[in-house]
Order: C-alpha cells, then sequence, then structure tokens
C-alpha cells in the first residue's frame, strides 16, 4: 500500500450538521470524542431526522466546548446556549434499531425547526454510537475519492480520509497517530454523498456510480468502518501504517 498518511480529519457534534474538518481529534474506546453527541429528532415521525430528507442541515454549523451548544444557520443566526435535560428520555428508531435519547431544553430547536421548516426537538445521546451507522470510525482514501470524480472529501463524513489509493481490509489493525483502530468493514453508503455540502443541493450521482459497482444486495459500500482498540490523539498529517501482532 506504500506509506500513509492521515490528510484530513472531521467530525460534528450535532448529527448531519456540516461535518467540521478539525487539526486533531481524541480517540476513546467509544470513538472520536465529541462525535454526534446530539441530534434532532422528528417528534411526529418518532424518530431521528435524517439527512437525506432534510439536506439543507449539512448547512449549519455546530461546536460545543463541553458545557454551550453553537449552531449558526447559512442566513446568520446564530445561538449559544448550554443544553439542559428536561428530565424526558425517549427511545426513537434510528434505521430500524433503538436510539435512547435525552431530550434537552433549549432554543436549539426552535432556531433550526424554523430553518429546516419541520418541528425538531434537540436530543442528546445517551450512549455512544447510538446514532452512528456503522462502527465507530469511518475510513475513506483520498484514491476512492478521486474514483468517484470527487475533490471534497468532507462529502463522504468521513472520521479519517487517509492518503492511499485504497483501504486495507476486513480485521486489520492500522495505527494512526497515537491510537489504534481495527478495520470491520465496507460501509454502506445513502444519499447524503450526493448532497453538495456548499449549497446542500443533490448534484451528484456517486450513489448510481456505486450501484453500477459488484456490491452486495441491499448495500452500496464506500470506504470502511473501525473500532477503536487503542485510544489516543491523531493529528492530521499523522502517518498511517498496518500493525503487526509484533508491535
Amino acid at each position: 500500500m506504500g506509506r500513509m498518511h492521515i490528510s484530513r480529519i472531521g467530525l460534528t457534534v450535532l448529527k448531519g450538521a456540516r461535518h467540521t474538518e478539525l487539526p486533531s481529534v481524541r480517540l476513546d474506546r467509544t470513538g472520536p470524542v465529541g462525535d454526534r453527541v446530539f441530534c434532532l429528532v422528528d417528534p411526529q415521525q418518532g424518530r431521528v431526522l435524517r439527512t437525506v430528507a432534510h439536506p439543507r442541515l449539512v448547512l449549519v454549523e455546530a461546536s460545543w466546548d463541553g458545557t454551550v451548544l453553537r449552531t449558526t444557520t447559512p442566513e446568520g443566526g446564530e445561538v449559544a446556549a448550554e443544553p439542559r435535560p428536561t428530565g424526558e428520555e425517549v427511545v426513537f428508531d434510528y434505521w430500524g434499531r433503538e436510539a435512547r435519547l435525552a431530550i434537552q431544553d433549549s432554543p436549539h430547536a426552535r432556531q433550526l425547526g424554523e430553518y429546516l421548516g419541520t418541528p425538531v426537538l434537540l436530543g442528546r445521546i445517551t450512549a455512544p454510537g447510538m446514532v452512528v451507522y456503522g462502527g465507530s470510525v469511518s475510513l475513506a482514501s483520498t484514491g476512492e475519492v478521486a474514483g468517484l470524480g470527487e475533490s471534497d472529501s468532507a462529502r463522504f463524513r468521513a472520521t479519517f480520509t487517509i492518503d492511499s489509493e485504497e483501504l486495507p481490509d476486513h480485521g486489520t489493525e492500522l495505527a494512526v497517530g497515537e491510537a489504534v483502530v481495527r478495520v470491520r468493514s465496507t460501509l454502506p453508503r445513502c444519499r447524503v454523498i450526493d448532497i453538495d455540502t456548499r449549497t446542500a443541493r443533490m448534484d451528484t450521482r456517486h450513489l448510481a456510480t456505486l450501484a453500477d459497482r459488484p456490491h452486495k444486495a441491499g448495500e452500496l459500500p464506500f470506504g470502511r468502518d473501525a473500532d477503536v482498540v487503542v485510544p489516543g490523539t491523531v493529528r492530521a498529517g499523522d502517518p498511517v501504517r498496518l500493525r503487526s501482532q509484533n508491535d
């Protein structure tokens, strides 16, 4: 595979919001610290709000310092406040599995509901990984991105974009910065990868391109997911290497 390194690190504190590029991230046993801590809930449908149904969500910038959640919409509206639990915990559907959320009392729900044109609740995840489709860490390669004729790797919302033509197979352990992750499997994708991160328009047919490639029934894979084996800090530019049993 040759020499590999981390070319991009990204996450979002609010599921579906802009995937923010970071200079570094801390991995603990549950995944990237600060990733998808909050999500929006559709109270009428009884499920976590789906980005493919509300693509303008990708234009919302969200940050959280552990106390204050700050959300900014493209029109310039900004809310900075501390979400406080209402005491209500609910179980909502997330792609066919249960997600247990603590409903929050905060002005963010009103702001984002008005922006998206639909009533929403703000929920905080009660345990990491509940609104993560696959493994806690997602991986993409620059070779895969270029193979789709794409230059914007943020569209694929990977924790780590690795400067490499391809990604290693299931079971491979990778040393990334101070951490070690174990590759689980290929990562099934949805139409989110067709959303332009600057305009929120469905402007490509990446998903259709993946559908034309050999794949398992019901899955259109792009990238890999992984679990954390050894926690640690990972920085942009850090080398990525295959980890042997002797390491």
